[in-house]
């Protein structure tokens, strides 16, 4: 007799992979008029039916882009190649935007992928924690000579998003509440986003190319120097001082280090 453990997984690959014949049948008491595949049957489809209602939750854009029965097909498939990992449903979804990069019946709609990477940002920015802004006097009595030394963080609420293709217009005119011309030019050009949580409320934010490079720069730890030499490559005209305090007071840079002092905020 197969052990616990061993059951155990062989009803997860049943009902995930879709496996007709995982070792389980003989296992499965009939009854009711069901026989042990027709039991399979009927847990596989609640398991996939979560599935595919945790997905719509998290991307009300991507289905109403491609459908219900495209949406569906592909939340099936993507379960069986990106299987759950953690007891949160909450937690589940964070590689649909690379699945639909490489699942061939997608293939047609290029941009779908980095919709579904913008929607997935929203949501983490939506469930991110709280945490206090930056403490405008600690960072006033830094030494000017250190300050370029210092390593900023970004609020756990802020993501940044690029792509080639509009998607904020496209994610903009696909939401419930929208009214007004509809069309999207997908040749308009693409897309760098901060997306934000600011009182409560995620707010998708248009980045130029200084700004992106700075943001990018310190949310991988770089420091304000190199961040600062990589935003005068994108845009040399660029205003570091109020960039800098643009995104302290909105609430994107929640901290900063200096690595002979430790961490301030």
């Amino acid at each position: 007799m197969p052990s616990l453990p061993e059951l155990q997984t062989a009803f997860a690959r049943a009902m995930i992979e879709r496996a007709e014949d995982a070792g389980i049948a003989e296992w499965i008491v009939s009854g009711r008029g069901l026989d042990a595949q027709a039991r399979i049957a009927v847990y596989r489809n609640n398991v996939l039916s979560n599935y595919r209602a945790a997905l719509r939750e998290v991307y009300p854009v991507v289905l109403a882009l491609t459908g219900q029965s495209f949406f569906h097909r592909a939340a099936d498939t993507y379960v069986s190649r990106y299987p759950s990992r953690s007891g949160d449903l909450n937690d589940f979804g964070g590689e649909f935007g690379d699945f639909l990069a490489e699942w061939e019946p997608a293939a047609q709609l290029a941009y779908l992928p980095d919709v579904a990477r913008l929607e997935w940002a929203v949501e983490c920015v939506l469930h991110a924690m709280e945490i206090p802004p930056l403490d405008l006097s600690t960072l006033a009595a830094v030494l000017p000579e250190e300050l370029p030394a210092l390593r900023f963080g970004l609020h756990p609420a802020a993501r940044i998003i690029r792509s080639p293709y509009p998607i904020l217009r496209i994610w903009q005119v696909n939401q419930s509440d929208y009214s007004g011309d509809q069309s999207v030019r997908l040749d308009a050009g693409g897309d760098a986003l901060l997306v934000v949580r600011r009182n409560g409320a995620v707010e998708l934010e248009s980045l130029q190319p200084g700004a992106l490079a700075l943001l990018r720069g310190l949310a991988t730890d770089h420091t304000l120097a190199q961040a600062h030499a990589a935003a005068l490559d994108a845009d040399p005209a660029l205003d570091l001082t109020a960039l800098l305090q643009q995104h302290i007071l909105g609430g994107t840079l929640v901290a900063f280090r200096n690595d002979r002092q430790g961490v301030a905020t």
